[in-house]
């Protein structure tokens, strides 16, 4: 790996802290210490933009025996406490838990008032390292009986992709074996492309979902108080952001429960007998991980789990990302259509509606990024096709139930409480439907009146 060692690393802490920096809210000044504006009545609660849930002021009855007495009638007293709603299949009941707006004015929380993305780089790590963590746990528990029914695994998906008439895996591989340059820009796509271009796709998509709709920012070529990001708003970010959690989580499932080997290992000279020998008789061959290949440090360490490949991680997430850029809503000034005017003969002429330009080039990416990994996936021998059908079933199970992960919001009140951390508030344009639509991914269709706000 030599200089990719620490080079990649470095990438992704670049990509974040990059995305810190552009999502930075430039009119505020950590160390001003005047005390925050407070909200308007019609705010909602200070990560409202997550969840969408209910005020932080719980009802008056609840708070009666935890409200603190003010000090000054100048210097009302944040509640200490707020409700929550946990939702599980119909089941609704309202839970208490810590009100952390109290801590706004602590160093951190300004911290993070001032770069509000840093929160998004927290919930990414978390993320990647709770499943890489529980990746690397399976790796170094591995016996050798997982490595036999891994490969078995792998032996009964080419049977059956036999059946179904798809085990296209080698004319794939053998065709970019003819073609060596080819190859080694796939193995880079491969090895190099899925966590940078992810935290990239985060990096932009809560730039122009939240960032671009605050009306309190002056950004270039948008004045302060307008919004001109995508309608979807905050919600949509925050919805995709689960999706990813519950890819992991899904995933981690399916690979501890059922492990499957990759195509580039079943080429093992040292495997005995008739599995084996099938095993070998397909001459799968690893182009990634041998002398010429192009391996990367987060492919090949001893932590990393060989035998994970159902599902297909690297195809799951591109087809999330593919899928959010194609249907993403434009900002009003991006959506105009241009009509084509076609002569198809004499007095007629056929007139073709086109969609913008930004709608183009977005289904361009999102068709056109898929596309690569699933290529990228089969040609290195680190997938079969199966996999990434797994991978797309399990991206289209998140993408319907992350919502699921907003149950843990009061695990999170408490964790903030404890660290007396304040989430920052975004002022952003209210997006239509938010307070009706609270537990949905909130992709609206346009904006209210300028000056309103979601904190």
């Amino acid at each position: 790996m030599g200089v990719g060692a620490f080079l990649e690393p470095l990438v992704v802490l670049t990509l974040l802290f990059g995305g810190t920096w552009v999502n930075r809210n430039t009119q505020y000044r950590i160390f001003d210490r005047r005390r925050p504006r407070s909200p308007s009545p019609r705010s909602a609660s200070p990560d409202s933009v997550e969840s969408g849930l209910s005020s932080p002021r719980p009802s008056t009855s609840l708070l009666d025996g935890y409200r603190a007495s003010s000090p000054s009638l100048l210097t009302p007293q944040e509640p200490h406490w707020r409700t929550r709603e946990i939702r599980i299949l119909g089941f609704r009941k309202e839970v208490v838990s810590p009100n952390t707006r109290r801590f706004q004015g602590y160093f951190l929380s300004r911290v993070l008032q001032r770069f509000p993305f840093l929160v998004e780089a927290w919930y990414w790590a978390l993320i990647y390292w709770v499943y890489q963590l529980g990746r690397a746990f399976t790796a170094v528990t591995l016996v050798e009986g997982t490595v036999d029914v891994a490969r078995k695994h792998a032996l009964q998906i080419i049977h059956l992709e036999k059946r179904l008439h798809i085990f296209w895996e080698l004319p794939i591989q053998h065709w970019f074996l003819n073609h060596p340059t080819v190859l080694r820009w796939t193995n880079r796509i491969y090895s190099f492309i899925h966590i940078p271009g992810t935290i990239l796709f985060l990096v932009w998509l809560y730039y122009y979902t939240t960032t671009r709709n605050r009306l309190d920012l002056p950004l270039p070529n948008k004045p302060t108080g307008e919004a001109d990001g995508s309608p979807a708003g905050p919600k949509l970010y925050a919805a995709r952001r689960r999706t990813m959690a519950v890819c992991n989580l899904l995933a981690f499932i399916v690979f501890t429960l059922w492990p499957c080997m990759p195509p580039r290992l079943l080429s093992d000279p040292d495997v005995p007998g008739p599995i084996g020998e099938e095993a070998r008789s397909y001459g799968f061959v690893d182009t990634v991980h041998g002398a010429e290949g192009e391996s990367s440090v987060w492919t090949q360490n001893r932590f990393c789990n060989q035998y994970a490949a159902m599902p297909s991680l690297h195809f799951g997430y591109s087809l999330l990302i593919g899928l959010t850029i194609c249907l993403i809503p434009l900002a009003p000034q991006h959506q105009r259509s241009r009509t084509l005017s076609l002569g198809i003969s004499k007095g007629k002429t056929l007139r073709l509606r086109m969609p913008s330009v930004r709608r183009l080039i977005c289904l361009f990416v999102g068709i056109a990024y898929p596309a690569t990994i699933l290529i990228a996936i089969i040609a290195t021998a680190n997938h079969f096709i199966l996999d990434a059908v797994a991978g797309a079933i399990v991206c289209g199970l998140a993408w319907m139930s992350n919502r699921m992960l907003l149950n843990l919001l009061p695990l999170e009140d408490y964790f903030l409480w404890l660290v007396k951390i304040h989430k920052p508030e975004r002022r952003v344009a209210q997006i239509e439907g938010d307070e009706e639509d609270d537990w949905e991914d909130g992709i609206g269709t346009g904006f209210a009146g300028k000056g309103t706000a979601v904190h």
